[in-house]
């Protein structure tokens, strides 16, 4: 199999099941031989923040001297950024050959139970591949929801985590923060360790702790109160947290609380047994690398790609620029999914834009970008529809901001995967 080819057939599957469940993915990882099971975790759910925390909980650890393993989706640029060791993606030699060995396990159960999913498919490769690297630990980052996430087929973890809860895929999980909440916390497993990002909403927190009270749960969730910013610039910011002094290279308000959670989250892996160091955690969270969360692209114009998806995302992402910029407009490229809620996640960005131009991602569930333009003009935002020509969104962007303006692009992880590139491009053209 070719590593297309194993894409290939990998996207062929189900993108999600007919009904939800652990039964096929735990089939398909029992005729693994269940490495899962012969695997350390520290599990992560929640809505947004997910892929932020597990960056700084992976790099941490891998100071502290520890093989670690990180599954975390969607990926930007390549497929195999969904699962690293040490930072480093699967090869696409390792990902064809874990997909051929799987296929047959795979076409099996499908043709005697229910259709195994992408995302089961993904995640059991996963589990096989860091077992046979023999990982010390592994970050598992959710897919979607926690009760009946595939990942959710491991034993107890190290420690459960359940970042920031946000109205996100309503129609599966439901269309309040409790109902989703519940739905996140379906990843505590009896007896286990437990933290929970410390900026949460009243709603989710009266869920999460009665969650881990039944499931006989220690709970630790930091307080903002106990960090200090000393300063926040493009650089990131300068912080202290109950006397521990750190650089965060991550750009956002929101992941000062992010990195309260990992240092929580340190916090209860120690009680767990592991060794860590706090230069390991000073070093880790200083050098970790999480591409298209406000990431800086480009300088001149300050060209910044962020995946916010969401309302609550876009309104992170609106606060810090605000912080950063007071009083600042920017140029925006803005394409978003159809099955998010674009109409509240453009009005919380469009008194920060200056013109959009809008673009359709590439994927079956993209919204069309005239669709999002007359939706930004209800907002008196001058906005231009470009549908798939990203290069042209991203020159018109750019001409309008000049070399001492600000371009922004942003509103999908998809989007992001093909906009990064190009921008790149561009820079190492000039």
């Amino acid at each position: 199999m070719t590593y297309q080819q194993s894409l290939d057939y990998i996207h062929s599957l189900l993108r999600f099941g007919m009904k939800p469940g652990l039964e096929r993915i735990a089939r398909l990882c029992q005729r693994l031989g269940d490495p899962q099971k012969k695997l350390s975790f520290v599990h992560v759910a929640g809505t947004n923040g997910k892929g932020s925390t597990c960056s700084m909980l992976a790099s941490i650890l891998r100071k502290a001297g520890y093989k670690t393993g990180l599954y975390t989706s969607p990926f930007v640029t390549d497929f195999c950024e969904r699962m690293q060791i040490g930072g480093v993606p699967i090869s696409h030699g390792d990902l064809s050959r874990w997909t051929e060995k799987l296929r047959p396990m795979i076409e099996k159960i499908s043709s005697e139970e229910e259709a195994v999913t992408e995302f089961e498919a993904i995640t059991a490769l996963a589990f096989a591949w860091f077992e046979e690297q023999n990982c010390d630990i592994v970050v598992l980052e959710t897919g979607l929801g926690g009760r009946f996430d595939a990942t959710n087929v491991i034993d107890c973890p190290l420690c459960s985590v359940i970042t920031s809860i946000g109205l996100d895929h309503t129609q599966i999980l439901g269309d309040t923060l409790d109902k989703i909440a519940f739905e996140k916390c379906g990843i505590l497993k009896p007896d286990g360790r437990t933290v929970c990002y410390p900026a949460q909403s009243e709603e989710a927190l009266s869920v999460i702790k009665g969650c881990a009270e039944e499931e006989h749960n220690v709970l630790r969730i930091g307080t903002m109160e106990d960090l200090t910013v000393h300063s926040m610039t493009w650089e990131g910011s300068e912080l202290t947290y109950r006397g521990f002094d750190f650089h965060l290279p991550l750009l956002g308000v929101h992941q000062h609380a992010n990195a309260v959670t990992v240092l929580e989250t340190v916090e209860s892996l120690r009680e767990a047994g592991l060794c860590i160091s706090d230069q390991a955690v000073r070093e880790g969270i200083r050098d970790v690398v999480w591409p298209a969360r406000l990431e800086i692209l480009a300088w001149h114009p300050l060209t910044l790609l962020d995946g916010a998806h969401n309302p609550q995302a876009m309104g992170m992402l609106a606060g810090t620029l605000r912080a950063l910029e007071p009083g600042s407009k920017f140029h925006v490229v803005l394409g978003m999914l159809a099955d998010k809620d674009y109409p509240d996640a453009v009005a919380l960005i469009a008194p920060l834009c200056a013109s959009m131009a809008c673009v359709t991602p590439d994927n079956p569930r993209a919204l069309p970008s005239d669709r999002l333009a007359r939706e930004a003009e209800r907002h008196g935002v001058p906005a231009h529809s470009f549908d798939r020509d990203y290069q042209g969104a991203i020159d018109f962007a750019t001409q309008k901001a000049g070399q001492e303006g600000m371009v922004l692009l942003c509103g999908s992880l998809y989007l992001a995967g093909s906009l990064r590139p190009l921008v790149l491009e561009n820079i190492k053209n000039e």
